[in-house]
């Protein structure tokens, strides 16, 4: 909403310079204030975007989870383990029922490594659209700074060159 109060004050201001001055009034399209229509949806989207900054913070012990996940996954397993055991030692026709139930215990711990991985995933495309939207808003607060997303280094001409036929000359011995 802050952009909105600023774009309003700045075009209140174009409007009194222009009438203090004795100035014909602009036809700069800029300066036209927003629909109504385009606020709306704008305050929408930034109560949304509050309520997910205030979601985030909120979700604690992410760890725990995966710990817990982990060792349903594992207990799953060693059940699978102990009765596929017991299914090649009982008689042929309790064995199928046995098995069956091993490769339910199976899926579990195939669902469980899942569910896991998922929530991770999400939470990564949560953090980035988080860090997308952080940056969309220091634009367009007019903060044009660049963002710094990697690691490099800043060589001259001359020293890449010789870093270039350096790297030739090894290649050739």
């Amino acid at each position: 909403m802050e952009g909105l109060d600023c774009f309003a004050s700045k075009y209140t201001m174009t409007r009194k310079l222009e009438s203090l001055f004795d100035l014909a009034p602009s036809t700069d399209d800029s300066a036209l204030p927003l629909p109504e229509e385009a606020r709306k949806q704008i305050a929408q989207i930034d109560a949304d975007i509050d309520k997910i900054d205030a979601a985030l913070p909120m979700v604690r012990e992410l760890d725990a989870s995966d710990t817990e996940l982990d060792e349903l996954a594992e207990l799953a397993k060693s059940s699978y383990q102990d009765l596929s055991d017991l299914g090649f030692n009982v008689d042929s026709r309790f064995s199928a029922e046995i098995f069956a139930v091993a490769s339910s215990m199976l899926g579990h711990a195939l669902s469980a490594k899942t569910a896991k991985i998922n929530k991770k995933l999400k939470m990564i495309d949560l953090q980035m659209k988080k860090l997308k939207l952080d940056q969309d808003r220091a634009r367009a607060a007019g903060n044009d700074d660049p963002v710094e997303t990697a690691q490099g280094q800043v060589l001259s001409r001359n020293d890449l060159l010789e870093r270039l036929m350096a790297s030739r000359d090894q290649k050739d011995n």
